[in-house]
């Protein structure tokens, strides 16, 4: 079917597009739905949830507000829409296995507002682009919905999407951008952070939540 474009933020160069498309737009991919939803998914509608996520961005966008007003606006969103928990623990990585369960909790939470402040910050650079949502596909147990972005002056380059329901829900746990994965950008950023606190996830968790 025709794909559905959809206005969104942009940004001038490509290591800085790829950057701000893995991890700035997980909170505004899929909208979740209620469990045993999924196996109805199709391409329609997950165009509708992109257009609908992609919506909720423009809108904090468009509100005015700066700041930690503007940061918790964009956490509410990565909350709704995000696996938070599965990619906080993949960014975590091979610790996570020695973290506590109050560790994990924390470093989720520590997780979440570092990057909607990380990237809530750059989400006025990108604008006059449009997403042209191509289609979904199941791939073993999770479903990859295909999109090209579109900045004006430059070259498209593709964005998928990958939801999963092992949740309880239909959420978004990863995006690939021109083959850039994003758990593992993540995990390679957060597990250098880790490494300066030689190791202490409690360390850590205050530089997340220091970092501006």
């Amino acid at each position: 079917m025709p794909g559905t474009l959809i206005p969104i933020p942009t940004t001038e160069p490509r290591a800085g597009r790829r950057a701000f498309m893995a991890t700035a737009l997980a909170g505004a991919v899929l909208l979740a739905m209620p469990k045993g939803a999924f196996a109805a998914l199709d391409n329609a509608q997950a165009s509708a949830l992109i257009t609908q996520a992609v919506n909720d961005v423009n809108a904090a966008i468009a509100s005015g507000r700066t700041g930690p007003a503007l940061y918790s606006q964009f956490e509410a969103i990565f909350n709704k829409y995000a696996d938070v928990p599965t990619i906080a623990r993949s960014a975590l990585g091979p610790a996570a296995r020695q973290a506590t369960p109050a560790q994990m909790s924390a470093f989720t939470t520590a997780f979440r507002g570092y990057l909607s402040r990380k990237y809530g910050q750059r989400f006025r650079e990108f604008k006059g682009a449009k997403f042209e949502v191509q289609g979904s596909r199941q791939v073993k147990t999770f479903y990859e919905v295909a999109s090209v972005a579109h900045l004006p002056g430059q070259q498209p380059f593709q964005v998928q999407w990958q939801v999963s329901d092992r949740s309880g829900k239909n959420l978004f746990f990863n995006i690939i951008v021109e083959g850039v994965n994003m758990l593992a950008s993540e995990r390679t950023e957060i597990g250098a952070m880790l490494d300066q606190q030689r190791g202490n996830i409690d360390g850590l968790i205050a530089v997340l939540n220091k970092a501006s």
